[in-house]
């Protein structure tokens, strides 16, 4: 028999501005291309990217997605949606008499208000009491049903709704983690009398106890669901009529992946759908070079990302909230500042300059692109010299300073600046926003930001990383050479797998195991279904046993690893002890004396990923001279520095490059600062080191 062709896999992230493709190609090369994010239909930016990959290997789009057998994509669909209030029109079914428990929440005020702030306009539910509708049923939380479903005033209801144009509907009813037998049947009754509308389960979002994390976890799921699922129904069109017959993978929150068909009616879980690949790319890139404890950045168009990782360990947490909206569901923890290349610079009622969060995006893009007129970072960015205006992506978008800086007039006349000055305000204001964020971030987790490596990546982290790590006082920054293709390239550096989670509440001391076996046989025969359906053979995936487990009294969780195989008294209380050694690492302390509880069993499911390489590049010496490009103008602490540019297709592994000093790539400039020295290592890598 003849062996079985090698084929490509892509991994293409959708963001803000750009869209971004990196091919693995049969040999185990990476390939990166960037295309412009088209946010009226991102699957058109989808294709284009994908075009620009299939011209590069001449052949045309259906030859080169024919060669393809795994296409990973990230989005930043779902939470562009929810944060620009562009959802659907949502309607919610509910157990009668507990249709507010969205608005009653846990009678807490927002995390980032003062407590003492008397006038905090109250939350404003995605679903109106009005669209919130109780029906007759109750289910016990032993999963007992006492209250049999009232399937007429499901239909009657549902028929309302969709008469007052509601699109969405999330059915929540108590306890349904324990048994969904109601809310499975009210669905199909709705799905039957309502065939266009989306409908989504609490069950099937968050199979977990807590019913305002469950219900208003399940409300931003139906939230998303439409504009989520209509993109994602287009994205297949176009993809099988193209000739792709491979798997398409979606990107999820928790930094794993899942076949799309089954994200279609569990739309929450592609929040931050691209960014949380990011961090997997700053660990592969540190065992590169031999560090685990990291600070992974991704500057964007219209975001900057941040996640702290200690000990080589990506952060998860399942205590996210998006502005009011409370978001139960396990995700990648990463911190999110609105500041990118598109941020938009202006005057505040103070007379202070303010840079983002408003983002210019892809459309109209900052004012050097041709079309915006409102000053942003990448404007700046042109206008200090730092950002080639005639190699932008590699002179595919022509760049125009003059129009940089007319746009610049808008800050710099009301605060009484030259163009160039209001530019160098402009970028010191960003990067002392980004510093704070990361610094805040590391601080409240309780680790010093110098005991940590900086891993930049986005389009404009290679950039702006040398600067906001002199703030910090960080000795050390990584500029990989995917850097501008960053969460892409992170879908390639994780291990493709899934989350399963079950409520399981029980005191430690006095808990069946076997009621923990049958729920982890549960999940790990679900997980071994959902991974056969994309190829993946039992003897390929790793299963993970965790447990959220606390002392009895506390408020949070903490997650703890849990035997494999058949879970006796003795693993239980093992169990326990590793329960209590992790808190006092937390924590710094344990309670030895005091009753633990379980209130969730978990499971991951993996599977080894694609083996793949960095491209080695050729040793040279020391001296870069060799891959000098020209010499450019550029402003380095308000003073105009002739500063060598370098080709980085010329550089070699080797190199020593003294700051001030730039390279240009085609998908990102690197910005050595003054007081820095950048080595290129043999991947590539630009390792940017303090000399002060």
């Amino acid at each position: 028999m003849a062996a079985k062709q090698a084929k490509k896999r892509v991994c293409i992230d959708v963001g803000g501005t750009f869209t971004d493709c990196l091919v693995l190609d049969e040999t185990g090369q990476l390939t990166k291309f960037k295309a412009s994010t088209t946010p009226k239909d991102p699957s058109d930016g989808f294709i284009h990217s994908v075009e620009k990959a299939a011209r590069h290997y001449k052949v045309d789009l259906k030859g080169f997605l024919g060669s393809v057998d795994i296409l990973i994509h990230g989005t930043t669909l779902a939470t562009n949606t929810l944060i620009t209030g562009r959802g659907a029109k949502t309607g919610m079914l509910t157990t009668q008499d507990f249709r507010d428990v969205l608005e009653l929440r846990r009678g807490i005020k927002p995390i980032d208000i003062s407590l003492y702030n008397l006038f905090i306009p109250p939350n404003k539910p995605l679903v109106p009491r009005s669209r919130r509708i109780g029906i007759e049923e109750r289910t016990l939380y032993t999963g007992e049903i006492v209250t049999p479903l009232n399937e007429r005033q499901v239909v009657e209801t549902v028929l309302a709704l969709k008469k007052d144009g509601v699109e969405s509907l999330a059915v929540c009813f108590l306890h349904s983690y324990k048994n969904p037998q109601n809310e499975r049947r009210a669905a199909a009754i709705a799905r039957e009398v309502a065939p266009d509308m989306y409908v989504t389960t609490s069950h099937d979002t968050l199979s977990m106890w807590r019913e305002f994390e469950r219900f208003n976890t399940t409300v931003v799921g139906a939230y998303v669901g439409p504009m989520v699922t209509n993109y994602l129904n287009t994205l297949k069109r176009r993809l099988n009529t193209s000739g792709f017959d491979g798997a398409l993978l979606m990107m999820l929150a928790n930094g794993l992946v899942q076949p799309v068909d089954q994200c279609i009616n569990r739309a929450v879980y592609l929040l931050d759908s691209g960014p949380a690949a990011a961090p997997s790319a700053a660990v592969y890139l540190g065992k590169l070079l031999g560090h685990d404890n990291l600070i992974s950045i991704d500057m964007g168009g219209t975001s900057f990302d941040i996640c702290l990782i200690r000990d080589g360990q990506i952060p998860t947490t399942t205590e996210r909230w998006d502005g009011d909206q409370r978001i139960a569901i396990k995700m990648v923890d990463i911190e999110t500042l609105g500041a990118g290349g598109g941020s938009i610079a202006s005057i505040d009622s103070l007379g202070l300059l303010k840079v983002g969060p408003q983002s210019a995006g892809a459309d109209p893009g900052p004012a050097c692109y041709g079309r915006g007129t409102a000053p942003t970072v990448t404007d700046a960015d042109v206008m200090l010299g730092y950002i080639p205006h005639d190699y932008f992506l590699g002179g595919e978008i022509k760049l125009d300073p003059a129009l940089a800086a007319k746009a610049s007039l808008a800050v710099a006349k009301p605060m009484g600046m030259e163009p160039m000055r209001a530019a160098e305000a402009i970028f010191t204001t960003i990067n002392a926003a980004m510093a704070d964020r990361i610094s805040e971030t590391s601080t409240k987790r309780g680790h010093d930001v110098r005991d940590c490596v900086l891993v930049a990546g986005g389009g404009g982290g290679p950039t702006h990383a040398g600067f906001i790590a002199d703030t910090l006082g960080m000795p050390k920054v990584v500029i990989p050479s995917v850097a501008a293709l960053f969460s892409a390239f992170g879908m390639f550096a994780m291990d493709p797998g899934e989350d399963y989670a079950r409520s399981f509440v029980a005191r430690c001391a006095t808990l069946n195991p076997e009621d923990m076996n049958r729920l982890y046989e549960d999940m790990e025969n679900e997980a071994r279904e959902s991974f056969k359906t994309i190829g993946v053979p039992e003897k390929d995936l790793t299963l993970k046993r965790t447990a959220e487990m606390l002392y009895v009294g506390q408020v949070h969780e903490v997650e703890t690893d849990v035997p494999d195989g058949r879970l006796t008294r003795a693993e239980v209380d093992d169990a326990v002890a590793a329960f209590a050694r992790k808190h006092e690492a937390l924590f710094t302390f344990a309670m030895p004396w005091q009753a633990v509880e379980v209130l969730a069993l978990r499971l991951k499911a993996v599977a080894a990923k694609a083996p793949f390489q960095l491209r080695e590049i050729e040793r040279g010496p020391k001296d870069p001279s060799a891959a000098l490009k020209r010499r450019r103008k550029c402003r380095f602490d308000g003073v105009d520095v002739d500063t060598p540019v370098y080709d980085g297709d010329k550089i070699l592994a080797g190199n020593l490059l003294e700051g001030p000093a730039v390279v240009e790539e085609s998908t990102m400039t690197v910005v050595v600062p003054k007081g820095f020295q950048c080595e290129v290592d043999r991947f590539k890598n630009y390792v940017l080191t303090r000399q002060h």
